[in-house]
């Protein structure tokens, strides 16, 4: 079942096209992965997913549902969102912040299902700690666990990773896909295209606010779009636990 589908949309950031006749979709089940050097408009698709970035042409639909015409309380059933954004104002306890999650959940309850989430991010013993007091990773699992409290059919998350260790990485993109495997749809943009390839059941590439490919990740990453797009001489090659760029800058 489609959660979300984006069909022909045209957006703008003040004068400036982000998104040019745009088309995406994601299924139940699915992880897609949006890739594209910076500017290429990711995070303007995540932003338009999620209603925070107005269109000027074209359709975002939740599931059957126009998206401009479901309330906001309807939309927040709906979809969770993970912005780059990882300031958080207030010194709020990580439990209580991953608790915001979840608004319809009674306060209690919500603060159990914040606990359980946050133990599966691997900050449980954090729970009580100030996210002021907290690293710029430790404060992104935070963030992280606060939009998996919700529980939503579908999650959109714009670059999770960016910044964090290598074991975090790993461990943030297997939650993004073991939620998929419950059956959720999940939308992230990545730049790391080694782990995109390994996580993504499609792998979407944009360039300037147009979709370049759309298909399985070694179809998507091919090395025409590896050097059309990102100016990468590479190859694929078959790791151990999956494939493996192998690149170099284009002369």
């Amino acid at each position: 079942m489609s959660l979300l589908s984006l069909e022909a949309v045209h957006a703008r950031l003040g004068a400036k096209p982000v998104l040019e006749s745009a088309d995406l979709s994601v299924a139940s089940g699915q992880v897609v992965v949006l890739c594209g050097p910076n500017g290429a408009g990711k995070s303007s698709a995540i932003r338009v997913a999620a209603g925070l970035l107005p269109i000027h042409a074209g359709e975002v639909r939740l599931g059957d549902e126009r998206l401009d015409r479901l309330s906001h309380r309807e939309r927040a059933m709906r979809f969770a969102y993970l912005p780059q954004e990882r300031r958080i104002a207030w010194n709020l306890p990580a439990v209580e912040v991953a608790a915001l999650g979840a608004p319809f959940l009674s306060g209690s309850a919500a603060l159990i299902k914040a606990r359980a989430v946050l133990e599966e991010v691997g900050v449980g013993h954090l729970a009580d700690r100030g996210v002021a007091e907290m690293s710029g990773g430790e404060r992104a699992r935070v963030l992280l666990a606060r939009a998996l409290t919700a529980d939503a059919p579908l999650l959109l998350a714009d670059e999770p990773i960016a910044d964090l260790d290598p074991d975090a990485q790993r461990l943030v993109l297997e939650r993004l896909r073991a939620r998929a495997d419950t059956g959720a749809g999940v939308l992230v943009s990545l730049h790391d295209l080694t782990l995109a390839a390994a996580v993504a059941d499609r792998i979407v590439v944009m360039d300037q606010g147009q979709v370049i490919a759309d298909a399985s990740p070694m179809q998507a990453l091919s090395p025409e779009v590896l050097l059309q797009v990102f100016g990468l001489d590479g190859v694929w090659i078959e790791g151990r636990d999956g494939p493996l760029l192998a690149a170099r800058r284009a002369q």
